[in-house]
């Protein structure tokens, strides 16, 4: 019995993912990730009157934002803390930065090397300095990028996380943000 209860707990121990773990990685980074989607969407969700690019972006604020909390959940659950001791991105280890680099969009220093699609703070702060049409253009623009280095983050995730619940969102966020793109 003693043995059983061993085993059990060791099982029980190697399934909670560490520090340094693909799971841990994804759920901090993606969550940084998502918090520019959300600042990005409330921007255009201001300056349109575009009902489809309202729904869209109200869409983005909702379902990120919860899956943000979902992130931060699980990481507190593992008891692990919110930021980690390795570089963000650390955990898509088979990127090159170059792939990472999402074509001409640059990366926000903030967000850490090489976070695939993020917006720089020139490129947010032409967003929010824009109205109307400009604006649908800058944001439809930067959110393509944005979305693109999403979905190869969730697709990285998805191949190798060893977590049923983590695979499991990562495929969400990878096929919504598709069908958004």
């Amino acid at each position: 019995l003693i043995s059983v209860a061993f085993a059990g707990w060791t099982l029980k121990d190697s399934a909670t993912p560490t520090d340094n773990s693909v799971e841990a990685g994804f759920a901090r980074d993606m969550q940084v990730h998502h918090a520019q989607a959300v600042q990005m969407a409330f921007l255009i969700r201001d300056r349109t009157t575009d009902p489809t690019l309202r729904t869209v972006a109200l869409d983005i604020i909702t379902s990120q934002q919860q899956q943000m909390g979902q992130m931060f959940g699980w990481l507190t659950l593992w008891d692990l803390p919110q930021s980690g001791s390795s570089e963000p991105m650390a955990w898509m280890t088979s990127t090159s930065d170059e792939e990472m680099s999402m074509g001409d969009m640059t990366q926000d220093a903030d967000a850490g090397p090489g976070m695939p699609g993020m917006a720089s703070e020139a490129e947010l702060q032409q967003l929010e300095d824009s109205s109307g049409r400009r604006a649908e253009l800058i944001f439809l623009q930067l959110m393509i990028a944005h979305h693109r280095g999403g979905v190869q983050m969730a697709q990285q995730a998805q191949e190798t996380s060893e977590h049923p619940d983590v695979r499991t969102l990562a495929q969400s966020i990878a096929t919504s943000q598709a069908a958004e793109i």
